[in-house]
């Protein structure tokens, strides 16, 4: 399968919630070609089912960066952390595909091991991941319930699926990617699609203020 459509094939499974695979902490995604990706497992006191984050970095950014912009809420969901093979995502590069195919492929692994919440399950990516969780997402609304979308450039979905809600936050001196181009034109857009949603602007620039990440947790249903 190619995965030029962006379409995602993986969905939540009928898991035991008696058992963890993995402890607490960060392990390898498992997604290879030196661009593994993460896995961050919730403290043991979160309750299964458990929410998941599925989150993306920006251009030149890894798991980790990913990680740290949403480390204020990751304590409250299981949190996977794909890489994409090259500086950012495939869609900027030429197209869907590789991309997409890896990310596929990973969520099937962790959605087959783990006691998900399909209710509260997310994508969600800062500035370039933003924009690509953002086409993602509404593409694959029967997967994703959530789609989180902090400082997004743009949306390019191939086609429309499902009704994903989404969040999306800008700061109002972002001077990378101006709100005024950017999320400002998005919001309108989604709504008109019929995409339900919050919008959420802060005074500040290119980042996930903790009061930002915070209001994206409790837009999951997750807090």
């Amino acid at each position: 399968m190619s995965h030029e459509d962006a379409r995602l094939q993986a969905r939540p499974q009928q898991v035991s919630h008696a058992a963890r695979p993995l402890p607490p902490g960060l392990h390898p995604l498992g997604q290879g070609e030196g661009r593994d990706g993460l896995l961050r497992v919730p403290p043991a006191a979160l309750a299964a089912p458990l929410p998941l984050v599925v989150m993306l970095h920006g251009a030149g950014g890894d798991a980790a960066k990913a990680l740290r912009r949403i480390a204020p809420i990751a304590d409250a969901a299981l949190v996977m952390l794909p890489e994409s093979l090259g500086d950012t995502w495939d869609v900027l590069l030429g197209g869907y595909g590789p991309d997409v195919a890896r990310l596929d492929a990973a969520l099937q692994r962790v959605l087959a091991a783990w006691p998900v919440d399909p209710a509260r399950l997310a994508i969600a990516g800062f500035s370039d991941g933003a924009s690509y969780a953002l086409s993602l997402g509404m593409m694959n609304g029967e997967l994703f319930s959530h789609t989180l979308a902090f400082s997004p450039g743009f949306a390019a979905p191939l086609h429309f699926s499902g009704r994903t809600r989404c969040f999306l936050s800008h700061g109002t001196a972002d001077a990378i990617l101006p709100i005024e181009r950017c999320s400002r034109r998005l919001m309108p857009k989604l709504e008109a699609s019929g995409f339900a949603g919050k919008y959420m602007e802060f005074p500040g620039g290119h980042e996930v203020p903790e009061a930002v990440a915070r209001a994206a947790l409790e837009f999951l249903g997750a807090g």
